[in-house]
């Protein structure tokens, strides 16, 4: 299971974060993962309480936000959802697109009580 690894990384960032910030008591951590990441959500929500249970992270919170797969298509210009895993512009149809949302993993708050 590599969401027990990953779960593992979101405590090192923290730990590292809070280091070089000078500690406190975390109150939540929100973090961003893309549909095409390869990653469960909510598997890595089950390690994170699993792994932080009994430590001074014990009772904080692991927001998870959840994005969508976006692409721009270099043949119209336009930029929209891909819906499932058919990589074609909505828009014109062409197949000439990059993605540009959707395959992120990543630590974008840590939030601290006062």
């Amino acid at each position: 299971m590599h969401e027990l690894s990953i779960a593992e990384s979101i405590v090192d960032i923290i730990g590292d974060s809070l280091a070089r910030n000078g500690g406190g008591r975390v109150r939540s951590v929100k973090v961003r993962i893309g549909e095409l990441s390869g990653v469960v959500p909510e598997s890595v929500d089950f390690c994170f309480k699993a792994i932080t249970a009994g430590t001074s992270l014990d009772g904080s919170t692991l927001e998870i936000e959840k994005t969508h797969i976006v692409a721009l298509c270099d043949d119209c210009g336009k930029e929209s959802s891909v819906e499932g895993l058919v990589f074609r512009c909505p828009k014109c149809g062409g197949a000439n697109i990059k993605v540009i949302s959707g395959n992120e993993l990543q630590v974008v708050e840590i939030e601290l009580d006062e």
